[in-house]
């Protein structure tokens, strides 16, 4: 990653692993905005946000299911951020994101009792936000449900419709419909974004040939240039470090 973007990402505690799948931080150190460009992740993120420019927001992302267009990490600036896996918009959130797909939302700039101040320790931050999760912890899911999402992440979006719709005792018309409902997307685009952010890994990796149940090199090509604008040898030089997605894999 470029020297002057600095990166981590943590996991959460196991206690919320059905709810989130970490918290990351992205700090531009230099006196120059860095151009950048967004990949579907299957996330979606609560974040706090600071720059010498731009006054303390918190912004909630909905799921990405394009690639973004070339965005701007501006000068001297610090993103803390919780990358929620999809269950928790029904269970900790209690709200639909079906408006915010390929988009998101400010949000109050005392959310969750969340301050600029936040932004001085990240580990203090992970520590407040898991604190904060776990009393917004359900004392039910619906197993269904828990059980088609470790379905999907298990299997890195390789899955049938059907074979989930059997596996989970629940509809594919059903499934769609919640989908739809709660995220905005149909099942199948959201296991084709799993199945693209796995084959992330492997290309950041040099690995230009499918590893992830695609039909055929030609079918891997253009699944990765729907959801990357480039083929994957553009996607694994990732001139200027502008895919950050993939940029965080390779400092990892």
């Amino acid at each position: 990653m470029d020297s002057d973007l600095i990166y981590q990402n943590i996991k959460p505690d196991k206690s919320l692993s059905d709810f989130v799948e970490s918290f990351w931080f992205l700090h531009n150190q230099s006196d120059r905005n860095k151009e950048t460009i967004g990949l579907p992740d299957g996330r979606i993120d609560l974040s706090l946000f600071k720059s010498s420019t731009v006054p303390f927001r918190i912004r909630l992302l909905g799921v990405g299911t394009q690639q973004y267009e070339q965005g701007t990490i501006p000068a001297n600036s610090l993103i803390f951020s919780v990358s929620f896996k999809l269950l928790a918009v029904e269970y900790i959130f209690h709200e639909t994101i079906s408006d915010i797909v390929n988009n998101g939302k400010l949000l109050p700039t005392d959310f969750w009792d969340f301050s600029a101040d936040d932004l001085e320790d990240f580990d203090a931050f992970c520590d407040k936000a898991s604190q904060k999760i776990q009393s917004l912890l359900p004392k039910e899911i619906d197993q269904r449900k828990q059980k088609l999402f470790e379905l999907i992440y298990a299997t890195n979006g390789a899955i049938t419709i059907k074979q989930l719709s059997d596996n989970v005792g629940w509809s594919s018309r059903q499934i769609n419909r919640y989908f739809n409902q709660q995220f905005g997307i149909s099942l199948k685009v959201y296991c084709n974004i799993i199945r693209f952010r796995a084959s992330l890994a492997h290309i950041a990796q040099g690995k230009l040939f499918p590893e992830e149940n695609f039909f055929d090199q030609t079918h891997f090509i253009k699944e990765i240039k729907k959801f990357s604008g480039v083929v994957p040898k553009e996607l694994f030089k990732n001139k200027n470090d502008r895919f950050i997605l993939l940029s965080a894999l390779t400092s990892t």
